[in-house]
């Protein structure tokens, strides 16, 4: 015969029902209400390599075109950040537009050519560097390196120890090697970084989760497009920038770029086995927040780029129709969606192929 509260008389189902709503209604990473989140403000990431090797057209960039880049972000008034306010405001609702320059690979030509530029415009960026090439021909040497990370412009970042296709490799043998990284980063710089760039922007379910488990909070692949705050903090997305793909027309267009929020993608590991290509790709953007029904989506299916036909599952949910297996070594998908003049939601996918 006690008395009964409030929240007793309320049937459980109900209660845990309002529980689920709310909790879709949350960005899954920050607790970021999904409604309220500004759909046109993010963090343009660009991945460089080369500077002035012009033999290597897949990875450089000529100096004069790296100085019409940093041009062209002044005059739209884009903030570059260094990584520690990447941390803080990747947490919150962005209410402007960033640009986070990162480059891979140390090589010697970035110290030499693009370094100067950056210390005198005090640019900041981050240098992920993998560990087993470092002092050898064409690289920067640990002094070179401890010279940047001590100017308050560089965070170093962990590129792996050998640079390998790592997805393809047993699990001991991935630990084996990030573990090889990190003694030597303890070793030549006194601590380990905590964030983590992809070889080849190549990644798998198991190891975003050995990544995860040797404590890195962050990890970047080279999959096209805006980071956001629903974005998941180990498949950060970055636009890989080159000769071909810097020229300065499309580079501006790249600055313009808006963040493409989605709830999910289907299949989450981007490791397909023989058996899973092609795969049937599901993309599932969060509910009421962009309208999709104008979306195009493009993939190197059968090695060709082509237009992909789409499925809707749902007002929010789409299914991209593959016609062909992935024939290279990584599949691509991009989606875009036209949003306002000269702006689009760009979403990039990259699968690797274990055969092809």
């Amino acid at each position: 015969n006690e008395p009964i509260s409030v929240l007793q008389s309320i049937d459980k189902k109900f209660i845990i029902s309002i529980l689920i709503l709310l909790l879709l209604l949350i960005s899954k990473s920050f607790g970021i209400a999904i409604n309220n989140l500004n759909t046109k403000k993010g963090v343009i990431t660009l991945m460089y390599h080369r500077f002035e090797e012009n033999k290597y057209p897949s990875t450089n960039i000529k100096n004069e075109i790296f100085l019409e880049h940093l041009k062209a972000i002044n005059n739209l008034g884009i903030e570059f950040i260094t990584f520690t306010k990447f941390e803080e405001i990747i947490k919150t609702n962005m209410d402007k537009n960033y640009l986070l320059l990162t480059i891979d690979d140390a090589f010697e030509s970035f110290y030499l050519n693009a370094w100067p530029i950056l210390k005198s415009k005090k640019i900041p960026f981050i240098l992920f560097v993998n560990t087993r090439e470092i002092g050898k021909y064409g690289y920067m040497t640990w002094k070179q390196i401890n010279e940047v990370a001590t100017s308050n412009l560089a965070t170093i970042g962990n590129h792996s120890h050998s640079h390998g296709y790592l997805t393809d490799w047993k699990d001991d043998k991935i630990k084996s090697d990030l573990e090889m990284s990190i003694k030597i980063f303890k070793n030549k710089l006194g601590y380990s970084p905590k964030i983590f760039s992809y070889p080849f922007g190549e990644y798998s379910n198991n190891l975003k989760k050995i990544v995860s488990n040797l404590n890195f909070k962050f990890a970047f692949g080279q999959h096209s497009g805006v980071i956001d705050s629903t974005k998941d903090f180990l498949e950060l997305p970055r636009f890989p920038i080159n000769e071909k793909y810097g020229e300065l027309k499309r580079f501006k267009s790249i600055l313009q770029t808006l963040p493409f929020p989605y709830e999910s993608i289907k299949p989450e590991n981007r490791y397909l086995k023989k058996d899973d290509n092609p795969p049937e790709i599901k993309i599932k953007f969060f509910e009421n927040l962009i309208d999709i029904k104008n979306i195009n989506c493009y993939s190197n299916e059968g090695n060709i780029w082509r237009k992909s036909d789409i499925q809707f599952i749902s007002k929010n949910e789409i299914m991209i129709l593959l016609k062909e297996k992935f024939k290279s070594e990584r599949g691509r998908i991009n989606c875009s969606l036209w949003e306002e003049a000269n702006k689009w939601r760009w979403l990039g996918i990259q699968y690797v192929i274990e055969e092809y």
